[in-house]
């Protein structure tokens, strides 16, 4: 469990000195957007104390909304405080892991905070994730209670971990409560399908009894380097690890994700779209708990389906949007977006895959609305770099360091030796968002470390400007004939055809050159383009060993719960075949 030191809070003695210094070494300080200082210090505290301000500040203002349901700050901190007493009876003290396995709802936000209060840990599971793969994440993480809703798609599987042994307790809460009257009525009627027939025993207790309560909880103190969450990474290469988030990492993240914004996310005025899943660490801190800090009205749905999705912004009016670049790629591709009613909308911010700049090009014509691509991963609470919203434009960057965060570029192979600006790099992160380690692996811990940076594992160079631009995720590099093929570059040189809807390439074995690219393409709708048609298109873009292998063509490419395409799936499905 030992992991790596705890984080620091940025400190600074002489703010005029120290910028005019460090332009050298940080060249993105010369870039920096008006009104946000890079040495701005933050304060790190425990989760539940943003909630319990935005409470007091706002108690009347809308905190959720759910399919028409809403709830005030004040009954969100009110039911909070009952779930909390509600785990402090089942148990739950400091370090004491409780499983969350949820769609986007109320209940994730209620126990997710509740778990915080307490003095746990929150594990977010996938719903879309097989027992097996819960059975090793809760077994990993040695969690004892997972709470869940009563959906057929989550409740049989959190049954059977409790049946296998793997589990203790199972908390359900009731999905047609977190509806308004009629619709929940409705949804039982119609849509009893989508629910689990359940009764309480064997493991599994009735949310509703347990929230039944006064609301008076033990108000332990909470350490800020405690563990707040173990944020599992997606495993796309070797098992998921848990990376151990602390409270300063979790509450300085999303202090440094508002401050990048400064005079736009107006307290208590705000209202967020909540459709990729709170689970996910960029809807976790990018959605939640800057919603929560800012006290604004999270509308949540619990999955992205374009049509309610446009329905909901034209009946909300939701004033920032988060999402992966498939969500921004599927509305832009709307034939008759112009129907739908995007004025509200402030700025949106794209994260968790890279951004095509097709896809922002497409997006911001339709919408008229300035959308900013961000960069960050699990380990890092997430976020690392945002793209400014206003000044100059940097085509395919991921932006600028936000406050209080280090970056450095070292050399590939030999992590211990930085690399001058232009020249490729893996990308390492020093910061107080940066996690303490993963949970129980010790040795990955150290090798993901080098001195006090974090290694993400993606290659990038920085420009003179301090703009830094992702060529690949090391782990996607393919080795073609000797030669580093870098598969976003392909990507980027297929969407420029105006028939191709979605891409994504990845490394096959080739006999020849030990390693090929190869293409996986969905065309937009009506549209033809043969395999010969796309290699003549991109031999006037990228160079001839970059050039695909193979280009399949597909009426749809998998994705993730949140929505970014899956290379993992589809290595899968080309290991598995004859070579």
């Amino acid at each position: 469990m030992d992991g790596h030191q705890d984080p620091q809070v940025v400190e600074t003695n002489d703010k005029g000195t120290q910028a005019g210094t460090a332009a050298a070494i940080r060249p993105w300080l010369r870039s920096y957007p008006a009104g946000v200082d890079w040495f701005q210090v933050f304060e790190p505290k425990p989760l539940p104390v943003a909630l319990e301000e935005t409470v007091a500040r706002f108690p009347d203002k809308p905190a959720s909304w759910f399919f028409g349901k809403t709830m005030t700050y004040a009954e969100l901190g009110a039911a909070v405080d009952r779930a909390t007493k509600a785990l402090q009876g089942l148990g739950v003290r400091e370090g004491t892991r409780v499983g969350l396995l949820f769609p986007n709802c109320p209940a994730f936000v209620i126990f997710y905070y509740a778990t915080l209060k307490a003095g746990g840990t929150v594990v977010s599971l996938n719903p879309l994730y097989t027992v097996p793969e819960l059975a090793y994440q809760v077994k990993d993480a040695g969690v004892k209670i997972v709470v869940t809703a009563d959906l057929a798609a989550t409740l049989p599987k959190a049954k059977a971990l409790v049946d296998n042994g793997t589990l203790e307790t199972v908390i359900v809460a009731p999905f047609k409560k977190m509806l308004p009257g009629l619709k929940g009525f409705l949804f039982g009627l119609f849509k009893g399908k989508d629910l689990a027939k359940w009764t309480p025993g064997r493991g599994l207790l009735s949310a509703e009894e347990l929230l039944d309560n006064d609301g008076h909880y033990d108000r332990s103190a909470i350490d800020v380097n405690a563990v707040a969450a173990l944020q599992y990474t997606g495993g796309t290469t070797g098992t998921p690890k848990g990376a151990m988030l602390t409270h300063a990492n979790l509450s300085i993240n999303v202090q440094q994700a508002a401050a990048w914004f400064p005079g736009l996310a107006i307290p208590g005025e705000e209202r967020f779209f909540c459709v990729i899943p709170f689970f996910h660490s960029f809807a976790m801190t990018g959605l939640m708990n800057f919603a929560i800090l800012k006290g604004a009205q999270m509308i949540m749905l619990p999955r992205f389906e374009l049509k309610l999705a446009l329905k909901t912004i034209d009946q909300t009016k939701p004033t920032i949007m988060a999402g992966v670049p498939t969500l921004f790629n599927a509305m832009a591709k709307v034939p008759d977006i112009k129907k739908h009613d995007l004025s509200s909308l402030k700025f949106c911010i794209s994260g968790g895959a890279a951004l095509p700049l097709e896809v922002r090009r497409d997006f911001e014509s339709v919408s008229g609305c300035g959308l900013v691509e961000g960069y960050g991963l699990s380990e890092t609470s997430p976020v690392t770099h945002i793209n400014p919203l206003t000044g100059p434009k940097k085509e395919c960057s991921i932006g600028l360091p936000v406050p209080g965060t280090e970056m450095s570029l070292r050399k590939l192979g030999d992590p211990q030796e930085e690399v001058p600006l232009g020249e490729k790099g893996e990308i390492c992160i020093r910061g107080p968002q940066v996690m303490k380690g993963y949970w129980n692996k010790p040795k990955e811990t150290a090798d993901t470390f080098v001195g006090e940076y974090f290694r993400t594992g993606d290659v990038a160079y920085m420009d003179e400007d301090g703009f830094t631009y992702i060529v690949d995720r090391i782990k996607d590099l393919i080795i073609c004939s000797g030669f580093n093929v870098y598969p976003r570059r392909i990507e980027e040189a297929i969407y420029e055809h105006p028939s191709v809807d979605e891409v994504t390439v990845i490394g096959v074995p080739d006999k020849y050159r030990g390693e090929a690219p190869k293409a996986f393409v969905k065309l937009r709708e009506g549209q033809q383009v043969t395999k010969e048609e796309m290699l003549d298109f991109l031999k006037e873009r990228i160079s001839k060993i970059e050039l695909p292998a193979d280009i399949e063509f597909r009426a749809e490419l998998p994705k993730t719960l949140i929505g970014k395409l899956s290379k993992k799936e589809l290595k899968a499905e080309e290991g598995a075949k004859p070579h």
